[in-house]
Parts: C-alpha cells; sequence; structure tokens
C-alpha cells in the first residue's frame, strides 16, 4: 500500500522516481535532527546541465521546506560547500528555532484588523467619511 502512495503523492516522503534516481545517482551525505535524510550527487560530480553539483533532501513523512535547518539550508543552496555533518555548526544567536509552517491551520497568525482575527476590529479613526451620493 505504501508504494501506492509513494506512486501518486510528491508531498509525503519521495516518489518512486526521486527513490530510484537516489539509488543509482545519489550519495547519502548525512541526516539532520528532524530525521530528513540529504543526499549529493555521486563523488560531487558536477551536473552538465546545472555547471554545479546537485544536491537534494527527502524529508521524513510530509515534505515541509521550513523544516530544513539553517545548516542543511546553506549547504543545499550552495551558500556553503561543507555540509553540518562535516565540521561542527553552531547556531547564531539571532537565528530562531524550528517552528512549523502554520499556513492554513487554526494557530497560523491573523494580525489585528483580520476578519479571521479573534475579537472586533478596532473602529476606524476620525479621518474617515462615507460617501453618499447627494454628498
Amino acid at each position: 500500500m505504501s508504494y501506492i502512495i509513494r506512486f501518486f503523492t510528491w508531498w509525503n516522503r519521495a516518489t518512486l522516481s526521486t527513490g530510484l534516481w537516489t539509488l543509482l545517482y545519489g550519495e547519502r551525505v548525512g541526516t539532520d535532527e528532524f530525521g530528513n535524510v540529504y543526499y549529493r550527487r555521486r563523488g560531487g560530480k558536477k551536473d552538465k546541465a546545472l555547471g554545479f553539483e546537485r544536491r537534494w533532501v527527502i524529508y521524513k513523512g510530509y515534505a515541509e521546506g521550513s523544516a530544513t535547518p539553517p545548516g542543511w539550508y546553506g549547504w543545499l543552496h550552495h551558500t556553503v560547500d561543507t555540509p553540518p555533518t562535516q565540521e561542527k555548526y553552531e547556531p547564531k544567536e539571532w537565528e530562531l528555532t524550528y517552528r512549523p509552517n502554520l499556513t492554513g491551520t487554526s494557530a497560523a497568525y491573523h494580525p489585528p484588523g483580520s476578519i479571521l482575527a479573534e475579537g472586533r476590529r478596532a473602529p476606524a479613526g476620525g479621518d474617515y467619511q462615507a460617501w453618499t451620493p447627494e454628498a
């Protein structure tokens, strides 16, 4: 049953074609604290079409891009050449801890004045006058 689900869904782990590509051409680089597994082209070979090394991640469970830690994000996007497994990565003091993307859930942020925010909207200031056709 899981193979049928993987065949038709791209958001739940990896599709069969991504799994096959990974098996044939991928080299495992490491795993993060969430269980996501990171790969690169075997031997660090450059992709002819891209001109640089191809890197990718297979998420554990639901594929959510915001679940990529900062160190791995930098490596995936070629900001740094050394993956976090080969160096002692220390998060910067300004880096926030991971929070999942809550958009579309009941816990999503709704700014004051939004029709989805709790409570009532603050009344408009005195600078607004409604238009009437007689005026």
